[in-house]
């Protein structure tokens, strides 16, 4: 084995809730041979029942990137190709995510998925009937949540692929 290792890469995801993000994430993760790692299912793990509205989500979320960044760094820089599940829909999110990539070293891609509420909403409550994500969302939630959603702006200088 070498002593070198080639930094590994790092896709993460900017879209409205139920606008494709993690389908594309589990897309990726099987065409590229990458580690998925989904912040939807590392907060209802740790945190059930505890997570009830924005306040809650921007709390637990915090703690756990906290404690997650040191480790996904370190396998970015091991060489893995993660897909995090993670939304990158504010700039704080963003910067986040794109600091993982600068302190490991390595290549990202922010992934902007575009559709509109109302497909968004059509989604969004097929997700709830199914259950395939471990919280549901209102309409109500929705119309809230992407009161604070923004599309990536130039000045933040992110390598972007539009969908």
């Amino acid at each position: 084995m070498s002593d070198t290792q080639s930094p590994g890469w790092l896709h993460f995801f900017c879209g409205k809730i139920a606008s494709g993000k993690s389908t594309l994430a589990n897309q990726l993760v099987r065409e590229e041979n990458g580690v998925l790692v989904t912040e939807d299912s590392w907060l209802a793990a740790l945190y059930p029942g505890e997570i009830t509205g924005l306040a809650g989500y921007i709390e637990k979320s915090g703690l756990l990137k906290s404690v997650l960044a040191p480790h996904l760094a370190d396998l970015l820089r091991a060489g893995n190709i993660l897909v995090l599940d993670f939304p990158a829909n504010t700039p704080l999110q963003r910067r986040w995510l794109k600091g993982l990539a600068e302190q490991a070293g390595c290549q990202y891609c922010c992934h902007v998925l575009s559709a509109d509420d109302d497909e968004c909403k059509r989604r969004l409550a097929l997700r709830n009937q199914t259950g395939e994500n471990p919280f549901t969302t209102s309409a109500e939630q929705f119309d809230l949540i992407t009161a604070h959603f923004s599309y990536p702006a130039e000045e933040e200088g992110l390598v972007v692929s539009y969908r």
